[in-house]
């Protein structure tokens, strides 16, 4: 490997990191922002890979250098404290070969302006190499009080939770049955050499286990398929119509949409849905409108920038013409416990004084969807998080406040049973973790 070439990816990987270690910034808008200004899409890869497994590790990297370091790094080093977890990451887990590893990280220094740091870096490097970082407890990288709610919540699946959480996740695929069926999509992947794995339960799904660029997918640019994991592609299952009622011609609320992914899904299987997608931010909004664009579908969706809960009809922000929706789905903000595996950086970032704000803001939108369902209509709750408050405890607080609300249940295609929904731990069928509750408006 040329050293200068390498340190380009290195140090981009540690800029990344010092943002969302140090300055409490989204490891996905991060990365977003950062990884268009690489040509080559193997250093995008690379600088993904090492931040991926920098923030599964930290609490090891951290271990090394509080034994490592005689004094302290001090707050002007984040630069360098992340560049130390880029350099510790590729050797493990990444298993990258140690000299193009210690040798182009080593060159990063000087990229990032510390040349003089040189020396430091590499002698950590080659510690690690010849020790291995320090052996740390399974869950060291998640903060105290989500631990103390997880053992209280999951006591049985604890351990399994921490350690699902901390592995790569697979690669989820879901393919547009309005462009071909799965079967012809998983050859047409077999002949581009990426194996994929059929998923049974769920009638879109391919599963590859050794994730693969978005551009070597065939077809990815046309709308012949998404990246979706799996959970998230249950919700189409859990909102579909009941045997014998009618499908077509349905109108649908998706009410916090932004990315586009379930709203997709819901039009690939019936383009005669008339959608709604909110979202209240903007930007978030436009991710929405491309995803169906590259799909080919949701023309005459309706993408409005509004706050689901805004339904007064003379206040600020207000959306809703009066006419009820057939289905809502409401995938509500929460605390993404579950897609930790895909979130490294919620471990940082959330507080336990969050939570109380997200079951506020939660409950408030599920009463605002209700008002806007029709009678006979079905509402799904969703989440990505694991943790009961916002789950199962959410929706026991919404039946004691709500008259003419019947509890539909759902079957274990969808998780074990959680009071009146079900939850899916992550890792369990090779998915993230999430809960659904189907309810029926009387």
């Amino acid at each position: 490997m040329n050293d200068d070439k390498g340190a380009g990816p290195r140090a981009m990987a540690a800029q990344v990191l010092d943002a969302v270690l140090h300055r409490g910034r989204s490891l996905k808008a991060e990365l977003a922002q950062a990884l268009p200004s690489l040509a080559d899409v193997r250093d995008r890869a690379l600088v993904e890979a090492i931040c991926f497994a920098a923030l599964r590790q930290r609490a090891r990297a951290d271990a090394a250098l509080r034994a490592w370091v005689p004094r302290p790094l001090g707050k002007r080093d984040g630069e360098l404290r992340a560049l130390l977890h880029a350099g510790f990451a590729q050797l493990d887990p990444l298993g990258l070969p140690p000299h193009a590893a210690l040798d182009a990280t080593v060159a990063a220094a000087r990229l990032l302006g510390r040349a003089h740091q040189r020396g430091m870096v590499n002698a950590l490097l080659r510690r690690a190499q010849r020790e291995g970082l320090p052996t740390v407890p399974a869950d060291a990288a998640w903060p105290a009080w989500l631990r103390e709610r997880l053992r209280a919540d999951w006591p049985d699946d604890y351990a399994a939770i921490v350690a699902a959480s901390a592995s790569p996740a697979p690669m989820w695929l879901r393919v547009n049955r309005l462009r071909g069926g799965r079967d012809g999509y998983a050859r047409r992947l077999r002949e581009a050499g990426i194996e994929a794995t059929i998923a049974d339960a769920l009638p879109e799904a391919l599963r590859i286990d050794a994730p693969v660029a978005v551009a070597s997918l065939p077809g990815f640019d046309r709308g012949d398929v998404s990246v979706q994991d799996g959970s998230a592609q249950a919700v189409a299952d859990a909102l579909a119509p009941a045997p014998g009622a009618p499908a077509s011609g349905r109108r649908v609320l998706d009410a916090c949409a932004a990315p586009g992914g379930k709203a997709a899904h819901l039009l690939e299987r019936d383009p005669s849905l008339r959608l709604t997608a909110l979202d209240v931010d903007p930007r978030r909004l436009e991710r929405v409108r491309g995803t169906l664009a590259r799909l080919g579908i949701g023309a005459d969706a309706a993408l409005r920038v509004a706050d689901a809960a805004a339904l007064d009809a003379n206040g600020p922000g207000a959306w809703w013409d009066g006419v009820p929706f057939d289905a809502v789905l409401l995938d509500a903000p929460c605390s993404a416990t579950g897609v930790v595996r895909r979130q490294p950086d919620v471990l940082l970032h959330r507080r336990a004084a969050d939570l109380d704000a997200l079951r506020a803001q939660q409950a408030r939108l599920l009463d605002a969807a209700w008002r806007v369902l029709a009678p006979g209509g079905v509402l799904l709750y969703a989440t990505c998080s694991i943790l009961h408050v916002e789950n199962a405890g959410q929706i026991e607080a919404f039946l004691a406040r709500t008259i003419d609300v019947l509890p539909e249940p759902l079957d274990d295609r969808f998780g074990r049973v959680s009071g009146a929904g079900r939850q899916r731990l992550p890792g369990e069928g090779g998915m993230d973790g999430f809960f659904y509750a189907r309810l029926r408006k009387r």
